[in-house]
């Protein structure tokens, strides 16, 4: 099992990203909740990560912090969350939020998220609340604070990001091209439109 990798960050394509380990180059999959918190291309980074092995791959998912793995390994013990609805759930609330809203059984919330119906999120509540109920974040992770520049194809990355996370492409498209992208990432505009979905759904 990985369950940590330290090296040098070479891309960011939400919601992957490249970490060279000593000359092992490992793709990762990651929430923008990490994404957000990863330092420019070309430093060191650590990460938390979780190894899931199918027939057809085998897939290495990626956390800021151990709370947030944590949180992503309870995901996909309940009925019919898989890894994609798990790592679209981390990407549009953080572990605490999550926490609150299964504890308040606030399904309004939770349906803001990417791929999150009434009927999965009333069954996250059900599933759910026992497994949250002595919950304490774990610390550790990286602290780098997000270093936000010019990127070229912010748009696109962005875009396509959204569609990884659970979006149909219509829908990802439109979220996207109705922000400002000056001088903003591909997981600064990600952010912008979870955000903006929230904040939607809770009004």
């Amino acid at each position: 099992m990985i369950g940590r990798i330290r090296g040098i960050l070479l891309e960011k394509r939400p919601p992957r990203v490249l970490v060279d380990c000593q000359g092992v180059g490992y793709e990762i999959e990651a929430s923008m909740t990490t994404l957000w918190a990863l330092p420019e291309i070309n430093h060191e980074v650590t990460l938390h990560t979780q190894l899931i092995v199918r027939e057809d791959a085998h897939l290495l998912f990626g956390f800021a912090t151990v709370a947030e793995r944590q949180m992503f390994q309870s995901l996909l013990k309940v009925n019919g969350v898989g890894a994609k609805m798990a790592l679209g759930i981390l990407s549009g609330i953080q572990a605490d939020e999550f926490v609150v809203c299964i504890q308040r059984g606030d399904t309004a919330r939770l349906t803001g998220l990417p791929g999150i119906g009434k009927k999965t999120a009333e069954r996250l509540i059900v599933e759910m609340r026992d497994r949250v109920a002595d919950w304490a974040g774990l610390d550790g992770g990286i602290s780098t604070s997000p270093k936000v520049g010019v990127e070229p194809d912010a748009v696109a990355d962005a875009v396509s990001g959204l569609i990884a996370l659970g979006y149909k492409p219509h829908e990802a498209s439109k979220l996207i091209h109705t922000l400002d992208a000056t001088d903003k990432t591909s997981e600064a505009l990600i952010r912008e439109a979870l955000r903006g979905i929230a904040k939607a759904q809770s009004g």
